[in-house]
């Protein structure tokens, strides 16, 4: 880790841990996330790390947004700020359309997702359903791709203009349905799509998203699982000094140290579009390691990590749903393995030997 993340996470460590103790997630749950946080986390400029400056984000890289996810997924922050900046602001100001003030999420383009854009300048139209949408319901803005003819386009939706469904996953996060009727939109509000802003780049950077959150909670649960281990006693010692605890400990630590590595590396060897083996890779890593270590966390703690009161029960959720946000490891294992076939037999070895050595 360079002098700058180590800083960047000591920050964002400082303000998540004060803003995001388990008593708020678990109200957040029921509200479907907290304005407050939002507030803090706005007036330091996190949602917009990576977001260009000129463009009126925070500036730094992509890296950095994935170190401050890294962050928010220890403490299972219940805001959207993988959305907001690595998402639906990066496109927005790709296309040169202006930031909103407030949380903004995108629609990525899911299968059943219907979307039409109509007219011109001056009389824009845009009808349409979006599924799922990530925190649609508290988003100011929902950024979208749409097709008119051969052109693609950046839309910049109100919220407010739209009819929102309100839905939620596993751990209460808020995914919601849009529907678009017909819905005028203002000039400044559409724009061509550069060629770098696409379905396929919006995926990869949620993918990678995830995976940053994805590895910040198994650090949590980690720390959790060490913890409880060593202060739950069971014939007159600490559970941790049995050989079989020891081992779901130390395979747990495992799990959460290969995610970390793995994002750390797509995310450091992003320039402005993530590489698809990279994040493919990251993505596959960090979702098996979700599964195999809530799986441990929850075998050491035994029945207490399934109370709502406990933080394991709120972290074992986001990983069981964020490990299939953005596909799934048998989503990513099949994209992967077809890629790598067709390679050829003289590619496979130069592309596993290719890439960047992390140093952390």
């Amino acid at each position: 880790m360079t002098n700058d993340a180590a800083l960047l996470t000591e920050v964002a460590t400082d303000l998540f841990g004060d803003l995001c103790p388990p008593e708020t997630v678990r109200e957040a749950e029921e509200t479907g996330w907290s304005a407050e946080m939002w507030q803090a986390l706005t007036e330091a400029g996190f949602p917009l790390v990576s977001v260009p400056e000129k463009s009126g984000g925070s500036g730094g890289s992509v890296a950095d947004a994935c170190t401050v996810l890294q962050v928010a997924g220890r403490y299972a922050a219940p805001v959207p700020i993988a959305e907001t900046g690595l998402l639906a602001c990066w496109a927005l100001a790709a296309a040169g359309l202006e930031l909103p003030a407030g949380p903004a999420t995108v629609a990525v383009g899911r299968p059943d997702d219907e979307i039409e854009l109509t007219g011109g300048p001056g009389r824009w139209r845009v009808s349409g359903r979006l599924h799922r949408v990530p925190w649609a319901g508290a988003a100011e803005l929902v950024v979208a791709l749409a097709p008119r003819g051969t052109e693609r386009f950046v839309l910049s939706v109100p919220v407010a203009a739209a009819s929102i469904t309100s839905g939620h996953n596993l751990a209460g996060e808020p995914r919601d349905s849009v529907a678009l009727d017909d819905l005028a939109l203002a000039d400044d509000s559409v724009a061509p799509a550069p060629e770098n802003v696409t379905d396929e780049t919006l995926w990869l950077r949620g993918a990678l998203g995830r995976a940053a959150l994805i590895s910040g909670a198994l650090v949590r649960v980690t720390d959790l699982t060490v913890r409880y281990t060593n202060e739950r006693e069971q014939f007159g010692r600490p559970i941790a000094r049995f050989q079989a605890v020891q081992h779901h400990v130390v395979r747990t630590a495992e799990q959460a140290e290969s995610a970390r590595i793995a994002t750390e590396v797509a995310a450091r060897n992003t320039e402005s579009d993530p590489a698809f083996f990279d994040v493919a890779t990251a993505k596959l890593v960090a979702s098996e390691a979700a599964s195999a270590a809530a799986k441990l966390a929850h075998q050491a703690h035994g029945a207490i990590g399934m109370t709502r009161e406990y933080e394991l029960g709120q972290l074992s959720r986001r990983l069981w749903t964020w490990r299939d946000e953005f596909g799934s490891e048998r989503y990513w294992s099949s994209r992967l393995g077809h890629r790598i076939a067709a390679l050829g037999a003289d590619g496979l070895w130069p592309r596993i030997t290719t890439g960047l050595v992390a140093d952390c």
